[in-house]
């Protein structure tokens, strides 16, 4: 009575609550040893069906693979570019007898290609004949070859391989050196001739070997009968052909697959993925009773044990597990002094005391940790700027800020946030620097992890306005630059879920604290070279390094005429010429290794020069209008912004000028000059082999001076009559070079020049280089 009493004041304890708690555990195995007898028959069924069904994927993936094989031989023989010709080709019997002579040699590379393959023929309707790998034989001569068993007549294989319809799988008897002489044939019946008769077939064989071991190691798992049935459900091939187990499920020559279970056997099947065959498996009921039975066994002597068990186990571990309880509690009390354990539960007590430590442990975490983020980034400041602080070690500087390092091996990656000013716009109601530390602290997290996750260490700190992320690779890291260029295209797609648009700079790998510096600026100058590359991209500093110190020795492409011509466009007013033509320019220079930046300025610069040519000669009245167009081009901060400006200023000059060209001069004149321009034109690529060519040649052709001939030309066309000459005979000239079948001597008298020195000078003041050496190229 008294231990009653005392375990009632002590209701609230944990001990207690372990004693209600282990006994209530004891119904538990009871319960689930009944659900577990009374589920156990279906359970098993439903097991050994998947089991079975497993057997039959692996059939299928077994046979399939064989099949496809054989299909895709069947496939490859039908579309031969000689058995087409020998099929559905009006050709003599000569060229008959070498194209059937190149098709059995080339089915000698298909018997090397498919080794698994035993056999394969065409049947051809038109001569009675079977090509074979090697040979050409009738169709009686090839039937005692390879069919001749005893099994089939002539007739009979004649019909079957002949036999209109789908195409088909069927068994033929094959004389070969295996335990079974037949085999599984493929019958491909080839599309009709043009006049509408049969062509032949094709047939693919392979032997009944290639497919009985392997269904025999299976189906001896579990005792059941695999089958190989073909589209009309008869049966192709069995493991065991006289089994009794087959009767019950036959209906004349096809097996019934709806009824699952007749008399002491049960059936499954699976089709094929990969043709219409179908995979059957027979076993016996008795296998899933015997199971059962084993399982209800089993259920009784569980349910026994597991009582005993848990009794004595249940007495055992409350005492052992109250034990530490006790001693913990006493300690708590003890170091607490202020707390003390009242008729309650311990855990509870415990609890209290935790939350107690812990929240002052949370106070002191707090107040250094925002002390230690400002360190930090001081710290990777210091070593981005190259300012070693030789007070403290840097190794024992990243070890008290908890910043593990992997190796002596640094790189810098570095990310500009070009819409910065729109995502603060996305972000009303919060202060300007908070916006700031929330774009920081997202950019952050999402870099840091990803450099984790290609197994390096990344730091990000903010530096310049720009985010800094000092990599710290892993050691013998063989792949940095690929690992670096992957976590920039990782943090770009994933920022822009933030609709953050970033721009990306990558330096090289550098050794060392004081690599660090040098890693830095090598990513400072990469970013640098979004003015050429364009905005939101990844650059690394080892691509623009070498590239654009090659460009630099050969400056760009922009030669005096090309420049002349492009204002000739500009004055005539054609928009549409003049845009291709200054896109041709830059394509020509950026469509190559990357451009230092200041030869890009220079070119930019240069073809804004251009435009303002072009302007002073058609009319300053459009500089009025856009008095600081210079300023719109130059405060571009990229390439492609630059000639977007230069496009839209020139759109305005053209249409000007194009109004001015139309206002003076009538449309009667103007149709005129079209009619007498095509006519010159045509005259000109009519004789431009004439040495004797010239303005005023052509000019009295036209019965019209030359001089005034040539200035008509160039007003409608942009450029003057003699430039039209030349280059209607330079392009004539490159097209046979391109023949390189005459010499560059021959080739000046047959585009109309007395000398090989005026060809030649002409052809490098257009083109910008010699004959001899565009021939060399091209």
């Amino acid at each position: 009575m008294r231990n009653i009493q005392h375990l009632w004041q002590k209701r609230e304890s944990i001990i207690v609550t372990w004693l209600v708690s282990y006994t209530a555990v004891l119904f538990i195995p009871i319960i689930i040893s009944l659900v577990i007898y009374f589920q156990a028959s279906d359970t098993l069924k439903g097991e050994i069906d998947r089991a079975n069904d497993s057997l039959l994927k692996q059939v299928r993936y077994t046979i399939d693979n064989q099949i496809d094989l054989m299909k895709r031989l069947s496939m490859e023989m039908t579309w031969n570019s000689n058995l087409q010709t020998l099929m559905y080709s009006n050709i003599s019997p000569e060229e008959s007898s070498y194209t059937s002579y190149q098709l059995v040699q080339q089915f000698k590379l298909y018997k090397t290609s498919y080794a698994s393959i035993d056999e394969f023929y065409i049947v051809r309707d038109s001569d009675h004949s079977v090509l074979r790998s090697g040979n050409v034989r009738d169709m009686e001569t090839a039937f005692r070859t390879l069919h001749d068993t005893g099994t089939l007549t002539y007739e009979q294989w004649k019909d079957t391989v002949q036999l209109p319809g789908p195409n088909r799988f069927t068994v033929l008897p094959h004389l070969n050196n295996t335990e079974l002489p037949s085999s599984i044939a493929y019958i491909t019946h080839l599309p009709k001739g043009l006049n509408g008769r049969d062509t032949g077939s094709v047939v693919v064989m392979a032997d009944m070997t290639r497919f009985q071991k392997p269904l025999e190691s299976i189906a001896g798992f579990n005792e059941g009968l695999l089958l190989i049935l073909n589209d009309n459900n008869e049966v192709l091939m069995s493991t065991r052909p006289d089994a009794p187990e087959l009767a019950p499920f036959l209906k004349g020559q096809r097996v019934e697959l709806s009824a699952t279970a007749e008399g002491e056997s049960e059936i499954f099947y699976i089709p094929s993925a990969v043709s219409d065959l179908k995979y059957a498996l027979i076993i016996p009921s008795r296998i899933y009773w015997e199971k059962a039975e084993y399982v209800r066994s089993f259920t009784y002597i569980s349910i026994a044990v597991s009582i005993i068990s848990a009794i004595l186990i249940t007495w055992f571990f409350m005492r052992r597990n109250y034990s530490p309880i006790q001693q913990l509690v006493r300690a708590l009390t003890d170091h607490t002094g202020t707390m003390e354990l009242q008729e309650g539960n311990e855990l509870r007590f415990i609890q209290e005391a935790v939350l107690q430590t812990r929240t002052k442990h949370d106070e002191i975490s707090m107040q250094l940790h925002k002390h230690e983020q400002v360190l930090r980034s001081n710290l990777i400041n210091r070593l981005l700027k190259g300012r070693p602080d030789t007070l403290v070690p840097y190794e024992d500087a990243f070890r008290s800020f908890h910043m593990p390092l992997q190796s002596q091996d640094f790189a810098v990656i570095l990310f500009d946030v070009e819409n910065e000013e729109n995502l603060y716009e996305k972000l009303p109601g919060i202060d300007i620097n908070e916006r700031r530390k929330l774009i920081q602290l997202i950019v952050s997290n999402v870099v840091e992890e990803l450099v984790h996750t290609h197994q390096h260490v990344g730091y990000v700190a903010e530096v310049d306005d720009m985010m800094v992320c000092l990599v710290n690779l892993k050691a013998d890291s063989c792949e940095a630059a690929a690992d670096l260029h992957a976590i920039a295209s990782e943090a770009k797609q994933f920022l822009h879920r933030y609709e953050m648009e970033i721009t990306v700079s990558i330096s090289g790998k550098h050794s060392s604290w004081i690599g660090i510096a040098t890693a830095y600026q090598e990513a400072v100058d990469a970013m640098e070279y979004k003015m050429v590359l364009g905005k939101s991209g990844i650059i690394q500093h080892e691509n623009i390094r070498v590239e654009g110190a090659l460009e630099d020795q050969y400056g760009y492409y922009y030669p005096l005429q090309v420049e002349q011509q492009l204002i000739n466009l500009i004055k005539a007013g054609e928009l549409d010429q003049a845009t291709d033509y200054m896109r041709e320019i830059t394509d020509r220079n950026f469509n190559k290794p990357v451009m230092s930046l200041t030869i890009a300025r220079c070119l930019m610069y240069n073809l804004a020069a251009t435009m303002m040519k072009a302007i002073n000669e058609v009319d300053q009245s459009i500089v009025e209008r856009n008095p600081r167009f210079i300023e719109h081009i130059t405060d571009c901060d990229t390439l492609q912004e630059m000639r977007e400006a230069l496009e839209s200023l020139l759109k305005e000059v053209c249409s000007y000028a194009a109004a001015k060209r139309a206002h003076g001069i009538t449309q009667e004149r103007e149709d005129s000059l079209v009619r007498l321009t095509a006519q010159v034109t045509s005259y000109i690529e009519e004789n431009y082999q004439d040495m004797n060519l010239n303005v005023n040649s052509i000019g009295e052709h036209f019965e019209l001076k030359g001089s005034y001939l040539s200035k008509l030309f160039r007003t409608h066309t942009g450029e003057g009559l003699l430039d039209c000459i030349h280059k209607y005979r330079i392009e004539q000239a490159k097209q046979m070079m391109t023949a390189k079948q005459d010499s560059i001597n021959e080739i000046s008298k047959h585009v109309g020049y007395n000398d090989a020195a005026t060809f030649i000078r002409v052809f490098k003041k257009y083109e910008g280089i010699t004959p001899g050496k565009y021939k060399e190229l091209y």
